[in-house]
């Protein structure tokens, strides 16, 4: 029997423990979370004793241990590719190279639009660098659906897969920060948003007691 730990930080922040959380959720994961505030006087210890980064998510599993969330999408494809990357060799080309861009890249997004997926700033965040990035997804999101997104809501259709899962975050922060967003872009971020996955996670941030003030407060 499979004994599967999922390391992972605050569910209201954390971008990357998000992705490794709905990869385990896609691979139908029996797994048990072990979480904690990553702002707590003791957070690099206590991250320190169960991810060798020092950073999550980190998968125990088995008796192996696997950190990054491309790389737990992998692991746990190796199970069951079908739910994970589409089928057809284009279609898959095509989910890897976004998913990698995604884990790359979108710096600028990430350090103006932070996710906080229980706050709300409409109109902030937004700058040259992060409308850039913004820009460039709601390309990469347009072409993989007119390409491949036939039959359903989601990048590759009506399967939630792993390249849904790693743009799952920038969702959450188009949520908060409402960028202006063409009309596909935003019924991709509803039907992501919606999912039952994300309202799971959601649902558990909502009823966290962390809070980390430096994500609270939008200025510009």
């Amino acid at each position: 029997m499979t004994q599967a730990t999922l390391v992972i930080a605050n569910k209201a922040y954390s971008s990357w423990s998000l992705r490794g959380w709905l990869a385990c959720k896609i691979a139908g994961l029996d797994f048990r979370e072990e979480i904690y505030d990553m702002g707590a006087p003791d957070w690099k210890t206590w991250i320190a004793a169960r991810s060798p980064t020092g950073k999550v998510p980190c998968l125990l599993i088995d008796g192996a241990s696997v950190w990054e969330s491309l790389a737990i999408g992998d692991y746990l494809a190796d199970s069951a590719p079908a739910k994970f990357w589409p089928q057809d060799k284009a279609a898959r080309a095509q989910a890897r190279a976004i998913a990698a861009e995604m884990h790359a890249g979108f710096m600028e997004l990430r350090k103006a639009m932070w996710m906080n997926v229980r706050a709300r700033f409409p109109g902030k965040g937004r700058n040259p660098g992060s409308l850039n990035d913004i820009a460039r997804i709601q390309g990469l999101w347009a072409e993989t659906r007119r390409k491949f997104g036939a039959g359903g809501p989601y990048l590759f259709g009506a399967q939630f897969g792993m390249a849904d899962a790693m743009y799952a975050p920038v969702v959450a922060r188009f949520v908060t920060w409402a960028p202006e967003l063409t009309k596909d872009s935003a019924a991709y971020v509803d039907a992501v948003w919606n999912h039952p996955y994300m309202k799971e996670w959601l649902a558990a941030a909502a009823a966290e007691k962390w809070v980390l003030e430096k994500y609270e407060t939008a200025i510009d």
